[in-house]
């Protein structure tokens, strides 16, 4: 689920920042399922899950950065995890799922550090940060190039502006 453009435009400068690796890779986003868990999903069939889903925005809200995995940044989902779960479960045809802390990674540790990659950087932005995500998208990378976007599916209206 990608961070919406409009509302995550002080998150993706610093992301830049951070790890310009990662940020030309793939916007600023929340995995709701990984690769092992879609891979024998189709389009028709998550498209099928989510009508009677709530016609409303996935609202997550996100803390202060933390470090992870050595030089890795992200932001903690501090709001919204059960929503998150329960989404996720529609998506993926079961409630039998491994638990996946909804997070947003600002640097990625297999990116190598960057000179302003620190958590006092990313502690510029505002705490807690609150997202709506209105749509889904399924992406997909090949090779070392940037994911690309196959497929959106709705979850809410698009906000009109």
């Amino acid at each position: 689920m990608y961070v919406p453009a409009a509302e995550g435009a002080r998150l993706e400068s610093l992301r830049q920042e951070l790890d310009p690796v990662q940020a030309a890779l793939i916007p600023a986003h929340v995995t709701l399922c990984r690769e092992d868990e879609i891979v024998q999903l189709s389009d028709s069939e998550v498209e099928a899950r989510l009508p009677d889903y709530s016609a409303k925005p996935l609202t997550l809200s996100f803390g202060p950065p933390v470090i992870f995995q050595g030089h890795g940044i992200l932001l903690p989902c501090v709001a919204g995890e059960r929503e998150f779960h329960e989404l996720r479960s529609r998506v993926l045809g079961t409630s039998t799922i491994r638990r996946h802390a909804p997070h947003i990674t600002l640097a990625h540790p297999r990116n190598p550090p960057s000179a302003n990659r620190s958590l006092a950087d990313a502690m510029r932005l505002p705490y807690p940060m609150l997202y709506n995500f209105v749509t889904i998208a399924s992406i997909e990378q090949i090779g070392d190039a940037p994911w690309r976007v196959l497929r959106v599916f709705t979850l809410a209206p698009l906000p009109l502006g």
